[in-house]
């Protein structure tokens, strides 16, 4: 399947809609708690269900049980009322904490998005009346048995169509789609003297590392790519993402063999990365969640896909023709997939990725450049 090719239908069907909304009908969108903890780019996807519920109903409140790294990342959201904080860090002790905080609360419905014996676990210590999950094949670690309402079992689809299901059973339109990620408009200082200070032309952005080496590409073709980005295209490369041991030792390398020193923006916060997406013209990175934040800016993304489907984890319907497809081989077809492929990454070469960049000069770089 090449990078152009549309991805397969996607979203649930009419009687799927109709049988899960009767399902739970007369739920009341009062009191909404979420629970998805952990993945930056699953939070990202549970932000269009947030903004579509309150745009359903406005007076809705919505908690959300969310991990710290995730948390930064979406408090100040307009539509999200409080976070309830879970640190794996701190062991079973964090599940002492929540119960603590959830009891203090009663909800009329709990969303239960992650397919983990430990949310299942935090469901269940949410007092509400309809807790609604994934189907049993498709909760596992037993996470079914900590919901009362399970949308209907249905072949693989983007994770983002999958979220959008809860919706669905909900009878709650989710068109249009809206991330209201940022910037918010107090955070936009920062950004411009980010950019006035530090960087000295139009901008991209790469994502060194993602939070499987297996999802990663090489630090020396990305030093290629920064001096390819210098002189074809005039962009200063600035380096995004944690400080693991794995992203400081790739940051290292494409520092030492670029020719044109990138900016190294490594350890920011999640906050200021969005400003620093928002901020380039083009985004490069693996399947990891920046690349998730990017497309929900509508900031075009460079995404290099190996392991994992790009039509059930990739970029949203959105640059699909900047995307470096190795999952499938050339010209397959086939139904959206769950099932890993390893080995494909180190396929991708720099000319690729740089075929990826003409494309983008060709047909984004004249619409917009970065929005500072």
């Amino acid at each position: 399947m090449t990078a152009d090719a549309a991805p397969p239908t996607t979203h649930a069907a009419t009687a799927d809609r109709a049988a899960a909304a009767a399902a739970i009908d007369g739920v009341r969108l009062g009191r909404i708690c979420i629970v998805m903890m952990s993945a930056v780019g699953d939070a990202v996807h549970v932000l269009p269900v947030i903004t579509a519920l309150k745009r359903h109903a406005p007076a809705s409140r919505i908690t959300w049980v969310l991990q710290p790294g995730p948390a930064s990342l979406v408090r100040g959201h307009p539509g999200v009322d409080e976070i309830v904080v879970f640190d794996p860090k701190r062991g079973w002790r964090a599940f002492a904490e929540v119960r603590r905080e959830l009891r203090a609360r009663a909800f009329d419905l709990v969303l239960d998005f992650q397919v983990a014996f430990k949310a299942g676990l935090v469901t269940l210590l949410a007092r509400a009346p309809v807790k609604l999950g994934f189907d049993r094949a498709r909760a596992r670690d037993l996470n079914w048995l900590f919901t009362n309402r399970r949308i209907p079992a249905r072949e693989p689809q983007h994770v983002q169509d999958q979220y959008f299901e809860f919706l669905d059973a909900l009878g709650v339109p989710y068109e249009p789609i809206a991330w209201d990620l940022g910037p918010w408009p107090h955070e936009r200082a920062w950004q411009r003297e980010f950019f006035a200070t530090r960087v000295d032309r139009p901008a991209a952005a790469i994502v060194v590392a993602s939070s499987r080496v297996e999802r990663d590409w090489f630090p020396e073709r990305w030093a290629e790519v920064v001096d390819a980005l210098h002189e074809r295209h005039g962009l200063r490369s600035i380096l995004v993402g944690g400080r693991s041991p794995r992203e400081l030792d790739a940051e290292r390398i494409i520092v030492e063999r670029a020719t044109h020193a990138p900016v190294s923006t490594l350890g920011e916060s999640f906050r200021n990365l969005v400003g620093i997406l928002d901020g380039c013209e083009l985004v490069f990175t693996p399947n990891t969640g920046p690349m998730h934040i990017a497309v929900a800016l509508d900031r075009p993304v460079v995404t290099l896909m190996g392991g994992l489907d790009p039509f059930r984890t990739g970029p949203y319907r959105r640059f699909h023709d900047l995307m470096i497809d190795v999952y499938h081989e050339p010209g397959e077809r086939s139904p959206v997939s769950a099932a890993w492929r390893p080995g494909r990454m180190d396929t991708i070469t720099v000319e690729d990725v740089m075929a990826r960049v003409a494309l983008w000069e060709a047909r984004y770089r004249a619409r917009a450049g970065g929005r500072r």
